[in-house]
């Protein structure tokens, strides 16, 4: 709450300290290569900050931010994927009242290499924002999106438009030499048809929300389908390729919040099986697995 980020053990002893943000730190993700974690946090303070992290130290210490993204307003969701050509970190960043998703290199520049639009041929000043995002465990240019629509919360699946490093890929690369107006109105009609030909599913989760709800989501582990949270204490299933909800968990308290969603393969013996674990307002945490055979 106080911007405040804290390395400890498992057991909670803290090994190091640091506060780089001025308010709420929202979202914390790590990616981890060969030699180094990265480590990028987003704050209300329209903040995010990439870090260099040595893990595998006995006492691992926070370092100054290598980089920070100064934004118009408030991150709201982070992914760290790689990038299709050559294997390079990306830094998506979804930011709110906006509906775009921005693409940064991680490196000491943090460079905007350029954004995608969720909702190219939307005539509403703001749509939505992407709340929440997650990478499809199947096919890593797939992410699925939960939106802050209300009254019912909005799911996209959404192919990633990543663009070069170079941070070429904008309209300006679309357009001749010699630009004209015209020229100039044609390239942006085949970004927008782009951006919207990337949107393979949008669809109503049916899952109610305010406007201070905080929208979560997770991929079933062999990329089917999509869990959703939702303000009405149940947990939705929303098939991948039709966007049909084909499952409706309820086993929080009506009514109660649905805050965290988790899933995973997990081995019960000789048996691989789906296990879903949500968090809830109720205070109850629920692990959630398939019925018996018989």
């Amino acid at each position: 709450m106080s911007g405040q980020l804290v390395v400890s053990d498992l057991q909670g002893v803290v090994f190091d300290k640091r506060r780089d943000h001025a308010k709420y730190v929202v979202q914390i993700i790590t990616h981890e290569l060969e030699d180094v974690t990265w480590l990028a946090t987003a704050g209300w303070d329209g903040k995010v900050h990439l870090y260099s992290i040595d893990v595998a130290a006995t006492n691992p210490k926070l370092p100054a931010p290598v980089a920070s993204i100064s934004l118009p307003t408030n991150p709201e969701a982070l992914l760290f994927i790689k990038h299709p050509d050559n294997g390079s970190l990306v830094l998506i960043i979804t930011r709110r009242d906006s509906t775009h998703l921005f693409y940064y290199s991680v490196d000491s520049e943090a460079r905007l290499l350029g954004k995608q639009n969720l909702a190219p041929h939307s005539n509403a000043w703001i749509a939505f924002t992407p709340s929440a995002i997650a990478l499809c465990p199947t096919d890593s240019t797939l992410i699925a999106i939960a939106t802050s629509a209300i009254p019912h919360m909005k799911l996209l699946i959404v192919r990633l438009m990543v663009p070069s490093m170079d941070g070429d890929a904008s309209i300006a690369s679309l357009v001749p030499a010699e630009e004209t107006q015209a020229s100039q109105a044609r390239a942006a009609l085949a970004l927008q048809d782009r951006e919207s030909a990337a949107i393979l599913i949008q669809c109503n989760t049916m899952a109610p929300q305010t406007a201070y709800s905080t929208p979560a989501l997770t991929w079933r582990p062999d990329g089917t389908g999509v869990w959703v949270n939702s303000d009405d204490g149940a947990i939705r299933g929303i098939e991948a390729t039709t966007g049909k909800i084909i499952a409706t968990l309820k086993g929080h308290e009506p009514g109660s919040k649905v805050r965290c969603l988790s899933a995973a393969w997990v081995k019960a013996g000789d048996v691989k099986q789906e296990w879903l674990v949500s968090g809830g307002f109720d205070h109850k945490l629920i692990v959630w697995k398939p019925e018996p055979a018989e």
